[in-house]
């Protein structure tokens, strides 16, 4: 059980006792983390970005207002250090036409990706991710891995919430091709 909050390790690091900055570190790094490398595909750059936006919270923790969780302004620094590099690298992503998915139904979408329960099926699931872009990836990884919401996704990526919802439904279509067309290849 956690001793105190946020708030208190936040108040107490602007007030100068830059120790307590690690109890923040020690509560957010491993999310931080996961964030990142699954973003950026590669463990050490994302070691090394995490460290980077602990760097970047430390330097603009005075400028932390309360408004908004914490985690979710910790996960916008950390979305957007991710994001920077990778456009940076400009890696070649597979883009797909939005015509070859935007004619599909919802229900044929949901009804494929929720059947896939084996090991193999998740393995391709998984490599679908992987062919999304960076962007598409971390929308993916805040709404259905870490559960959070619309309004949250939204103010960590700085999309509106109606921006979000359209591009989860656009995703979900790229993934079903993606899953489709790798399944074929077994």
């Amino acid at each position: 059980m956690e001793l105190y909050d946020d708030r208190y390790y936040i108040e107490r690091v602007k007030k100068g006792n830059t120790e307590c900055f690690a109890c923040l570190i020690d509560k957010y790094s491993q999310q931080v983390f996961t964030l990142i490398v699954r973003i950026v595909r590669n463990r050490e750059d994302a070691e090394e970005l995490a460290q980077d936006v602990f760097m970047k919270i430390f330097r603009s923790l005075h400028s932390f207002k309360g408004e908004s969780n914490f985690s979710t302004w910790i996960y916008r620094i950390a979305y957007n250090t991710a994001i920077s590099a990778t456009r940076k690298k400009q890696r070649e992503i597979l883009s797909l036409e939005e015509d070859s998915f935007s004619n599909l139904s919802e229900e044929v979408v949901t009804n494929r990706l929720n059947q896939t329960h084996n090991d193999e099926q998740l393995a391709v699931l998984d490599k679908a991710l992987e062919l999304l872009s960076p962007d598409d990836r971390a929308l993916i990884h805040l709404f259905y891995l870490k559960e959070k919401t619309i309004e949250d996704v939204s103010s960590i990526t700085g999309l509106t919430e109606s921006n979000v919802k359209t591009k989860l439904h656009r995703i979900r279509k790229k993934l079903y091709v993606l899953f489709t067309k790798l399944e074929e290849q077994l």
